[in-house]
């Protein structure tokens, strides 16, 4: 579907890496690293190259979407919290030139009404939510296929 070209960069915001300790309720039992361990299988199935990040600091990420200019491919992106005000992160991601999905393992739109707003929305090629781990899993699906199309 892809070419072993193609790489992708998948970026976790603020508190991912508490994955499996924090709200297990609403985020599940596996750990962030077991989200990139299928996400990073799902990869190599389709022919592609991922590396992976976890801040807290959304001034990393924005550093993370600058590097990644010419180097990536596609970006994936859970932003955590970041997703519902961080207009610096949204900035970086429409100056990236290729696609762009946005991932959350919950649904936001049945959760709270803080997080029914995506500031990331607007610049991602499409959205993946509330499918817990499969999320990612379904991101690097449609990555492959975005970049198939090209």
């Amino acid at each position: 579907m892809a070419t072993a070209a193609n790489r992708v960069l998948v970026l976790n915001g603020p508190n991912l890496n508490l994955l499996g300790e924090r709200e297990p309720q609403v985020y599940g039992t596996a750990t962030l690293a077991n989200h990139m361990d299928a996400a990073t299988s799902t990869a190599v199935e389709l022919g592609l190259q991922l590396d992976s990040l976890q801040s807290n600091s959304s001034a990393e990420i924005v550093n993370a979407v600058h590097s990644a200019r010419g180097v990536y491919d596609a970006i994936i992106i859970n932003p955590g919290a970041f997703t519902h005000y961080a207009w610096s992160i949204h900035d970086a991601l429409a100056a990236f030139s290729g696609p762009v999905v946005e991932v959350h393992l919950s649904n936001p739109s049945t959760r709270e009404v803080w997080r029914h707003e995506s500031v990331i929305a607007p610049v991602a090629s499409g959205t993946i939510a509330g499918f817990g781990g499969n999320s990612y899993v379904l991101a690097v699906q449609a990555v492959a296929r975005l970049l198939a199309s090209k």
